[in-house]
């Protein structure tokens, strides 16, 4: 049987399609000395006592909206636990749909666009994403795969945006909120592309352009991104600082 230490840090991430797991992220934490458990939101009972205490929350994209509670009930028990994390100031990264449920969780609106942002491109930080651990990210194209909007929330810092989607990123004290996909291992994007092919061919996206760019661009986002959330994670874990990567 398997025993874990109690004194090791967990890190827990709320998965809503199996492609769409931690990536490139997950050994950035094994290394900085979490237990990583990917929870399958559709498939398994979420124990919200372990995700309320887990010492990182991660929640990951998906291709559902905050507001289809009824189609979909598990949301009901995620947006309570992120609003239970976020009550209790520990720590939370957002991506896509996880952003998203954060917004919606700190009162701001969340919204279809009518319109999709799907691809490589980069990000136009603001004077606050600047200065903040999102600064490597700058002229880094980013994984965008995103039909829905947020708002900033009240108090919360904006990080970043794009021409068609300009709140792409906020901030709280505890809490990292992305629109965009750093955590996509390009490596493995033919799974992205085969799960998302339906929606590739309605908006007339062709796949073969994600393909090259994910390898153009891969490596070099790869590295900003572990070196983005690393600095995330110093802010949590003063101890591991430089396990991410150094400062620029």
């Amino acid at each position: 049987m398997t025993t874990h230490d109690p004194h090791q840090r967990t890190a827990v991430a709320l998965r809503h399609v199996h492609f769409e797991n931690l990536g490139i992220l997950e050994p950035l934490l094994t290394a900085r000395g979490y237990r990583v458990d990917h929870v399958d939101v559709d498939a398994q009972a979420v124990d919200t006592e372990h995700v309320a205490d887990a010492d990182l929350l991660v929640v990951l994209g998906g291709p559902i909206g905050v507001d289809d509670t009824e189609s979909y009930p598990f949301l009901r028990t995620e947006k309570e636990v992120i609003a239970r994390r976020l009550r209790a100031r520990r720590p939370v990264l957002g991506v896509c749909l996880g952003a998203q449920l954060i917004a919606e969780a700190l009162g701001a609106e969340v919204r279809p666009t009518g319109g999709v942002e799907i691809g490589y491109a980069p990000l136009i930080l603001t004077e606050e994403g600047l200065d903040s651990p999102l600064r490597p990210l700058e002229g880094v194209p980013v994984l965008h795969w995103h039909g829905d909007a947020f708002s900033i929330p009240a108090g919360a810092r904006h990080l970043a945006g794009t021409p068609g989607f300009p709140h792409q990123a906020f901030s709280t004290d505890t809490a990292l909120a992305l629109q965009f996909h750093l955590e996509a291992d390009p490596r493995a994007i033919e799974r992205w592309l085969i799960g998302h092919a339906h929606e590739l061919q309605h908006h007339g996206i062709d796949p073969r352009t994600i393909r090259a760019d994910a390898a153009a661009y891969g490596p070099e986002l790869e590295e900003a991104a572990r070196h983005a959330v690393g600095l995330w994670l110093d802010g949590f874990d003063p101890a591991a600082t430089g396990t991410g990567g150094s400062a620029p």
